[in-house]
């Protein structure tokens, strides 16, 4: 780069760097100056407006079809994982009306048994990968923990953003890892865990949302649901935003995965209703629009069926 850079006017300036790295460059093409009042408000406006409009049985229907049905219990073993697998080749044979889960998302360990017991085309499998919840351990680990997620059968995988890093403001430290992460992936989708209750501020979740794209995330997901606060309208909204302004800039597609908290079917139709205000129906599939929980489809079939159902 530009080593003999003039730096003779801007003194009065001197808080903007002279040279900004490729991080800071990609960053400045979006608008970060968010306030978080502005969102809280735009999110209320949404949810007072628009979301009943979505509560009907088709987006519930969608709904059913977009969760990743997930496990990740300390008790989690070989046999709970193989029965929580069974249970979803039984669900399309019980209702074959309905569609089945978008997804099955389990610890790196059981990507073996689940791709053996799993008969149900069209499911993927996708593991927490990279030393989820944390994201601390040393990068060969968390590239040699997905390479072997990926030989023993997961099609997609979950990886958390290294918080730490950003937060300390290291950019270049968050990409490289994410870039890593993903080569690792190769043509696997890869999902990229914000934490944003970690984040704490709508400028540091939008600004995690376009690093992970930038540094190649397929999808950015809200939180691990293992720590609180997890999932919340506020930050889907921020990275909603996040996804249509890289979108707009790229024209690449990025999915979105709201995670952790997701507690009643009501929670499920604002998220649903946050990406139909924010990017419309091209994400509005579940390719690119998934839902993390295990507790929201026997809701869901609940509602479905117009009975108490615990299939799950």
């Amino acid at each position: 780069m530009a080593e003999n850079h003039d730096h003779s006017h801007g003194h009065e300036h001197h808080q903007h760097a002279p040279l900004m790295s490729k991080y800071e460059q990609a960053l400045a093409k979006y608008n970060t100056n968010i306030s978080d009042e502005e969102v809280r408000q735009a999110v209320k406006k949404i949810i007072a407006e628009k979301v009943h409009e979505n509560d009907t049985p088709e987006v519930k229907r969608f709904l059913m079809g977009s969760i990743e049905l997930t496990t990740l219990k300390t008790t989690d073993s070989d046999d709970s994982v193989l029965a929580f697998t069974e249970k979803v080749n039984q669900f399309d044979e019980a209702y074959s009306e309905l569609p089945h889960v978008a997804t099955i998302c389990v610890y790196p360990c059981f990507a073996k048994i689940v791709s053996e017991t799993l008969e149900i085309d069209g499911v993927e499998i996708a593991c927490v990968s990279g030393s989820f919840p944390s994201s601390q351990a040393l990068i060969d680990v968390k590239v040699i923990e997905t390479q072997l997620a990926i030989k023993d059968g997961a099609t997609e995988i979950d990886i958390v953003m290294p918080v730490g890093k950003f937060l300390s403001g290291d950019y270049e430290g968050v990409c490289d890892d994410i870039e890593q992460m993903k080569e690792a992936c190769g043509d696997h989708a890869m999902k990229v865990i914000l934490e944003t209750g970690c984040l704490k501020t709508a400028e540091n979740i939008k600004k995690a949302s376009i690093l992970s794209m930038y540094a190649g995330a397929d999808y950015i997901k809200t939180s691990t649901g293992k720590l609180e606060p997890a999932a919340t309208p506020e930050a889907a909204y921020v990275m909603c935003q996040a996804i249509k302004e890289y979108y707009d800039e790229t024209g690449i597609q990025i999915g979105f995965k709201p995670a952790g908290g997701i507690n009643s079917v009501m929670d499920a139709l604002i998220y649903y209703t946050i990406v139909k205000e924010v990017l419309g129906e091209k994400w509005l599939t579940n390719k690119w629009f998934r839902l993390g929980t295990s507790r929201l489809a026997n809701m869901l079939l609940s509602e479905l069926l117009g009975k108490e159902t615990k299939f799950f």
